[in-house]
């Protein structure tokens, strides 16, 4: 079983966010939710491990019930 790693890992997280944030631009927010969807998917696909994804399913639920400041 591998593990979920949630130690920074991108080699430039900077480069990613922008293309991430290019991706969206132009689309309205039904189709924001869509592309965003669809990225979850294909990442999951790509990972493979039942346990990995439930295990990042569980931290992303527990950050956004976190109080923002």
């Amino acid at each position: 079983m591998t593990q979920l790693q949630t130690a920074p890992n991108l080699e430039n997280a900077d480069d990613f966010y922008a293309a991430l944030l290019a991706a969206h631009e132009g689309l309205d927010e039904a189709d924001m939710h869509a592309l965003n969807a669809r990225l979850i998917l294909v990442l999951a696909n790509h990972i493979g491990d039942q346990s990995v994804l439930e295990a990042a399913i569980g931290t992303a639920k527990v950050s956004c019930s976190r109080p923002q400041i």
